[in-house]
């Protein structure tokens, strides 16, 4: 073939490549995207909603199961949920999947969306250059969840909202901690993650105080799961640091802290997952918490 020939012909080939369709995306069956404004908040985020496969098919309410974090949270919530269904018996959900904020990089979002105060000793570098880290939104995020986000999937879709779930993970645990100790009936059950109770000093710790010293009840379910391995290397001191903090051991202490109050209306339950670490966990606790909570025909 002559020079001129195999050039042309390359360059056929070439725009042949150029021209060829993106190879389709994988999508979740019955799932939609729904773009939300907080008002208060000046910001926007977007919820992923998941749909039980026998929706179109009657009117039945179903239990709503919330999930922060939803980037990576979402698809793993829906996938074992319906998964326990289909192979366990297990009553269908919604999952509401809540996405960080639109422009903002998840650390920065969840920092300040899921954390109950500006911890008073840090040393955090922003993932936004030019934005120095923000922290301590907590109340205003979780107003925007029970004001705008719950009429919103109520308006839209056939869920029960008598029967809502909320599902963190660590940072996302800290936000669940906050609405059960600020307005623990918000949600029905809690399912919490390997929770950062070492957060600024423990400020969790104080916060439980406070709510135990003006309050006789607690009414609320709550399941907590966390990884065997969570724990404090040996020959280290454990303290309320992120570097030194025993995450299992402040959990059982945070938990025998609740428990010895004697809420009448709270029921709590602790798993520690043997061998399971920080970023292996959260599935084992999901499983779990949703059988603490929804009901199974087998």
């Amino acid at each position: 073939m002559k020079p001129l020939h195999l050039l042309i012909v390359l360059c056929c080939l070439a725009n042949s490549a150029l021209a060829a369709p993106a190879p389709a995306s994988y999508v979740l069956e019955n799932t939609e995207v729904r773009d939300l404004r907080a008002q208060a908040l000046k910001r926007d985020y977007q919820l992923y909603v998941a749909l039980p496969d026998s929706y179109r098919q009657g009117n039945k309410r179903y239990p709503v199961l919330f999930v922060v974090d939803a980037n990576y949270a979402f698809p793993v919530v829906r996938n074992i949920a319906q998964r326990l269904n289909k192979h366990a018996g297990m009553e269908e959900v919604i999952v509401v999947g809540l996405s960080y904020a639109n422009g903002d990089g998840g650390v920065y979002s969840r920092r300040r969306d899921y954390t109950p105060t500006t911890p008073r000793k840090h040393d955090y570098r922003s993932d936004m250059p030019g934005r120095q880290p923000a922290f301590g939104e907590a109340k205003a995020y979780g107003q925007f969840i029970s004001g705008e986000v719950f009429p919103f999937i109520a308006q839209h879709y056939r869920a029960n909202m008598q029967r809502k779930v909320f599902i963190g993970h660590s940072y996302g645990s800290l936000l669940g901690l906050q609405f059960l100790l600020t307005e623990p009936r918000t949600f029905e059950h809690y399912i919490l993650g390997s929770p950062s109770l070492w957060y600024d000093a423990g400020v969790m710790f104080d916060r439980e105080q406070a709510y135990a010293a003006s309050h006789k009840d607690l009414p609320a379910s709550v399941f907590f799961g966390i990884g065997g391995l969570e724990k404090l290397a040996a020959g280290k001191k454990r303290s309320r640091s992120e570097e030194d903090a025993d995450m299992v051991a402040d959990l059982r202490e945070f938990d025998g802290k609740l428990t010895s109050r004697k809420f009448p209306g709270l029921k709590t339950r602790l798993r520690v997952f043997a061998d399971e670490d920080h970023a292996s966990v959260f599935p084992f606790v999901l499983t779990h918490g949703l059988r603490a909570y929804l009901t199974s025909a087998k």
